[in-house]
């Protein structure tokens, strides 16, 4: 998948190009239905198949103090739209002067100047530009006037509701991390660098990676799941993992941390990019009695996760 960042250093494809247009964060179930589309018709039409995303949620510029927590930070997202086939991703700088730019701009300048659009796929309810003046009821006006067609896809349901990053997020706010896998298509990920912590997993015997995530990604609630821990060459490790701030140690509310006990393992992680994979939820973050009953409890969350994960 070839990746674009200017719209105005674009030289449209000689054959144009099919496009879709979105946030796309967590490249989940629906976005793929929609993509399907997209490649389908390109396919007829004999061009490149293409997706216009955005370096940053635009809610992060247009309402910053409600804007949602990421479900895919942008190489994750890149990473996933080039596993859906699309031939071209443009990731448009989104900024103030971008938020104002009207949807009739953003038509001429990116999806023409830029794309050679010949057919444009969008949800049904896809609002875009300017106080979201643009819809596809815009888009046809304009396609009519520079030639390109208008699909508006009704949004996947699945069984029930409509399959959107929202809901996903919703599932993870409440500790559904299976389900929420299922409308990804895969566990939920997230990443950061791996830094030391105060040591106390090793001398409880279940050393951990303290993972760092960044402070707009979307976690699940509290809790210790089962899941894998991926190493940057590509190595998948089955881990336990604790969320949360460590109630057993501090009486007020500590940090939140996520750490991951690997399992069958014994090597030094420290300072590289690791990857966690939530794959079953075991309970939530508790205060025992003792530290010996939660190192008894913490045994038996690694038999349990051992039995999830199948290892």
């Amino acid at each position: 998948m070839e990746v674009l960042h200017h719209p105005g250093d674009c030289r449209p494809p000689a054959a144009g190009s099919v496009v879709t247009i979105g946030a796309f964060d967590g490249v989940h179930l629906g976005h793929r239905r929609l993509i399907e589309r997209v490649r389908s018709t390109a396919q007829e039409l004999g061009c490149p198949a293409a997706a216009v995303t955005f370096d940053r949620h635009p809610a992060t510029v247009v309402r910053p103090e409600s804007a949602p927590a990421l479900l895919t930070d942008l190489d994750r997202k890149l990473e996933l739209l080039a596993q859906t086939g699309l031939d071209v991703a443009l990731v448009v700088h989104f900024d103030e002067d971008r938020a104002r730019e009207t949807a009739e701009e953003f038509v001429r300048e990116v999806l023409v100047g830029c794309l050679g659009v010949r057919a444009v796929v969008v949800g049904h309810d896809f609002h875009f530009g300017y106080k979201r003046a643009g819809d596809v009821p815009l888009l046809q006006a304009m396609g009519a006037e520079l030639d390109f067609d208008v699909t508006g896809v009704h949004l996947y349901t699945g069984e029930g509701e409509a399959v959107s990053s929202t809901r996903i997020r919703r599932l993870l706010a409440e500790g559904r991390v299976a389900e929420a896998a299922q409308l990804l298509t895969r566990p939920h990920q997230v990443g950061g660098r791996v830094t030391r912590g105060d040591g106390r997993g090793r001398q409880l015997g279940f050393p951990t990676a303290n993972v760092q995530v960044a402070g707009d990604i979307c976690l699940p609630k509290d809790g210790v799941y089962a899941g894998w821990y991926r190493r940057p060459e590509g190595e998948r490790r089955p881990a336990a993992i604790s969320l949360g701030r460590r109630p057993q140690f501090y009486a007020e509310a500590g940090t939140r941390l996520l750490e991951a006990h690997l399992l069958d393992f014994d090597g030094d992680l420290y300072g590289e990019e690791g990857r966690v994979e939530f794959v079953e939820r075991l309970r939530d973050q508790e205060r025992f009695a003792s530290v010996e009953e939660l190192c008894a409890q913490m045994t038996r969350d690694v038999a349990r996760a051992r039995a999830a994960l199948g290892v």
